[in-house]
């Protein structure tokens, strides 16, 4: 989680949506810059069938350099669910239309610029960049195991957001994007190595991004992820994190957070996790952290998850 990219503002224009959207924000001085996706989706979406692939491929450029997966980008995007660009489908260019008319990307905008300004104590990347995708509604794990939206947070100076628009979505992509910018600066500041990075880091991580964003906005604004599992499933969960949270590698860490079907759909080995429990655990961990210090999710940023629990008393 720190690779670092160089903003571009090639192509920028000013009117309507444009390509690409700059704001520098006052407080913390990190430069915001939202791509405009939005209005080049609906534009390859009335292109011919064989030439979308390449609209697409020139569309997620700016942020090929960031994605560690191999392989065409075209492929990647499939995989993680975003909208098909090799089938027709009536449902995508009126989704699109409906989110050029919400505006996504001026409330995604607005609300990094709240999360910045709040988390102004820590150090930030002095640039970020935001590259909103469209998901597909047909997928499986985008639409039953996500909630119908995730992000990704890792490169530093990089969000990727996805989501297909549904009622109970459309409203919540600017917070994802609050959660991802969470990761973004905490890792800005406490150190992320994919050698020695632990279950419990991962697992407080989630946790501790999704209590940020019910700090800030309150808890309609939470992601359904930290929700998904309860009672005996939870207290599995928990069991095996806690006995695990000291296990360190990110090839073991994601099996934690996001359970066992998304293991298997990565070929890797499940751990006997229920789906997407390591954020209920995260979040049940934090909030036992947060009353028992006295934090905030806003000061406990800066905090890597083995002080934190120390503090609060929930771990030697």
């Amino acid at each position: 989680m720190t690779t670092r990219t160089n903003p571009t503002s090639d192509g920028a224009r000013e009117n309507g949506l444009s390509l690409t959207r700059r704001e520098a924000l006052p407080s913390a001085g990190m430069e915001i810059i939202v791509h405009d996706t939005l209005t080049p989706i609906a534009a390859l979406l009335e292109q011919p069938l064989d030439r979308r692939p390449a609209a697409l491929r020139e569309l997620l450029a700016p942020i090929r350099p960031v994605i560690p997966m191999p392989g065409d980008i075209v492929d990647i995007h499939h995989q993680g669910g975003g909208f098909r660009v090799d089938a027709d489908d009536p449902r995508y260019l009126p989704a699109v239309r409906r989110m050029i008319e919400a505006d996504v990307l001026g409330q995604v905008r607005h609300e990094l610029g709240r999360a910045s300004e709040r988390l102004d104590a820590a150090e930030q990347p002095e640039s970020l960049q935001v590259m909103f995708v469209m998901g597909d509604p047909d997928n499986d794990h985008l639409m039953k195991l996500s909630g119908g939206y995730y992000g990704m947070g890792g490169a530093r100076g990089w969000l990727y957001l996805l989501a297909w628009p549904g009622d109970e979505v459309i409203g919540r992509i600017a917070h994802c994007a609050v959660h991802e910018l969470h990761h973004n600066i905490r890792y800005t500041n406490v150190e992320w190595n994919p050698v020695t990075v632990t279950v419990g880091e991962h697992v407080v991580a989630e946790g501790l991004a999704e209590a940020f964003v019910r700090e800030l906005s309150g808890p309609s604004a939470m992601g359904p992820w930290s929700a998904m599992v309860t009672g005996e499933e939870f207290e599995r969960a928990y069991e095996r994190i806690m006995a695990d949270f000291d296990l360190a590698g990110m090839q073991h860490t994601s099996a934690y957070v996001l359970g066992d079907t998304a293991m298997r759909s990565f070929g890797q080995e499940p751990r006997g996790i229920p789906d997407m429990a390591g954020y209920a655990v995260g979040l049940h961990l934090v909030d036992r952290a947060l009353a028992a210090t006295g934090l905030t999710a806003t000061q406990a940023t800066l905090l890597p998850a083995g002080e934190l629990m120390r503090r609060a008393g929930l771990r030697p």
